[in-house]
């Protein structure tokens, strides 16, 4: 489905088959001679053809299309080195443009596995993994001259419209958000989400992404914004989800730490298992497998965010890293 935003501003609904997030709000700036494509959808046939049937609507000329990623999860960049132009531009924030290389991309995986089977996940759930995470299977070709980077304060010219680059770090490292100053319009990317809230997780490259988020979010509010577009669902009431995300990551915070207080010594995976979460399964056990994979993500960036602050320390046993609370 495609809807007309502003003039010469269309939101592209790509649809993001068997999973969660249902679909991804890409966004197109057109121009008389460059246009710019806002994140593209999974590299799934089924979000290919949604995407190119729309471009080809729009009459867009793909040797004139450059793509910006408002970070490097799959579903946003997963077709850019498709769609864009042969000597067009891929670009990503620069924390995140380092993974845009197989090298890189491969270190993260394996940074990624070591941390987790010493937070508990059991090694036979973490190789059923490889079948089934979109974030290996539909990410984009990598290693490629296109990729280029943007920073805070960055100015993109296209369509008749100056976007202002605003760095937004949680979700990734290299989160980048778009302000259209004269619109009231940002470009929330996955930085502020209004139906469902921004999975934060564990990074390599970042110590604390609650804290860093949080930051960034209280940030936000010093933007008069009127009209928020997200990546995913629906929008709503800009200053109000933002408090209501800051309040969540508190809970959740709290939850995490009572978790600690009352069961000490458990690993990551069995915190999680502990805490609540929004998923249809009877219990921890059966949940599916990248959920699992997912929550556990969740619940050691929360770890990470009382460690970080001293309320909360880690012991080695075993090879499993066991939590508990400071006296």
């Amino acid at each position: 489905m495609i809807e007309e935003i502003a003039h010469n501003i269309y939101q592209i609904r790509v649809p993001l088959p068997k999973n969660p997030l249902r679909e991804l709000n890409s966004y197109l700036i057109r121009g008389k001679g460059n246009s710019l494509l806002i994140d593209t959808g999974f590299r799934q046939e089924e979000c290919r053809r949604a995407l190119f049937d729309a471009l080809h609507k729009l009459n867009v000329n793909h040797d004139k299309l450059d793509v910006l990623g408002t970070h490097i999860h799959s579903d946003h960049i997963g077709l850019a080195p498709e769609v864009v132009g042969h000597d067009k531009k891929i670009y990503l924030g620069l924390e995140d443009f380092r993974w845009s290389t197989s090298d890189e991309n491969e270190v993260y995986w394996k940074l990624m596995d070591y941390r987790y089977l010493e937070e508990g996940f059991p090694r036979e759930e973490l190789q059923q993994l490889f079948s089934l995470n979109p974030a290996k299977n539909y990410g984009p070709i990598l290693d490629l001259p296109n990729y280029d980077y943007l920073l805070e304060g960055d100015i993109l010219e296209v369509g008749g419209y100056n976007l202002e680059v605003i760095e937004a770090p949680g979700h990734t490292k290299g989160m980048l958000c778009l302000w259209l100053a004269d619109k009231k319009m940002m470009f929330t990317a996955d930085h502020i989400l209004f139906d469902i809230t921004p999975n934060i997780t564990i990074w390599p490259n970042m110590e604390d992404s609650v804290g860093t988020y949080m930051d960034s979010l209280k940030r936000f509010k010093n933007f008069p914004v009127e009209h928020a577009l997200p990546s995913h669902r629906e929008t709503g009431d800009y200053f109000a989800r933002i408090d209501e995300i800051l309040n969540h990551h508190e809970f959740r915070v709290q939850e995490c730490f009572d978790v600690i207080s009352n069961f000490p010594g458990l690993t990551a995976y069995e915190i999680a298992g502990n805490m609540t979460w929004d998923i249809k399964a009877k219990n921890w056990m059966e949940f599916p497998i990248i959920q699992k994979w997912f929550a556990i993500g969740e619940a050691l960036a929360h770890i990470d965010y009382l460690l970080q602050r001293s309320q909360i320390k880690s012991v080695q046993t075993h090879g499993l890293k066991r939590y508990y609370k400071m006296k």
